[in-house]
């Protein structure tokens, strides 16, 4: 924990904005959430709500060293890289229990991370809602929602029948006017044309160089 505190006043101290905590994706800190990962019988396993507590005491010590003003944004994913029908949270209720105690231990912000934005996140609950929109319903909290916003498919899917870039950005103006999400990030389109967000703003999105798996193997 201590680690992870003196990272984040670092960052403080330094002049940056605020923090983000990477707790998705099958990552340390979403090893401890997922039962799959995590078979510890001390206090970090077992239940969801133990399996909670690496992040609680991270979270906490963060917000320790950082003071009560400083923001500290989580980032959680349901899929892992290893399997992309994982569930931390199988309703809105598991959903619940998973993020109060991080909003009590201090997460201002919350970064929710999805391969395909428009994909309901418990349609047997909700036929639109998405897994950011689920989160700032449970919490109140501002939310970043995230997946294949600037490109024409999932990550690593294969399919070509998804939703069109355009189509995309026409939901995700939608959602963000009924206030379901706050923000929206991109990744992998900007790893193709860094002036993405700039030419989307000015109406140039016809000049926009589209990502492929291609192109990024040669920038990395």
């Amino acid at each position: 924990m201590k680690q992870y505190a003196n990272a984040a006043k670092d960052a403080k101290d330094i002049g940056f904005d605020g923090i983000e905590l990477h707790g998705a994706h099958g990552y340390l800190i979403d090893q401890f959430f997922w039962s799959r990962t995590n078979h510890r019988t001390d206090r970090y396993g077992g239940t969801l709500e133990k399996r909670m507590t690496f992040a609680i005491d991270i979270v906490r010590a963060c917000r320790a060293a950082v003071g009560p003003e400083f923001p500290i944004v989580f980032r959680f994913s349901q899929w892992k890289g290893a399997d992309y029908e994982a569930k931390i949270a199988r309703n809105s209720q598991e959903l619940s229990t998973f993020l109060k105690p991080l909003v009590e231990a201090g997460v201002d912000i919350f970064h929710c991370s999805t391969r395909r934005i428009w994909e309901a996140e418990f349609p047997e609950e909700d036929s639109e809602r998405n897994l950011a929109a689920w989160t700032k319903h449970l919490t109140g909290k501002p939310v970043i929602a995230v997946g294949s916003i600037g490109i024409d498919r999932a990550y690593r899917s294969e399919e070509v029948h998804e939703p069109s870039i355009i189509d995309n950005i026409h939901w995700t103006e939608e959602q963000i006017r009924q206030g379901h999400f706050d923000y929206v990030a991109i990744g992998r389109s900007l790893l193709a044309d860094a002036a993405w967000p700039t030419k989307l703003k000015e109406g140039q999105l016809d000049q926009v160089i589209p990502y492929s798996k291609e192109r990024e193997n040669d920038l990395i």
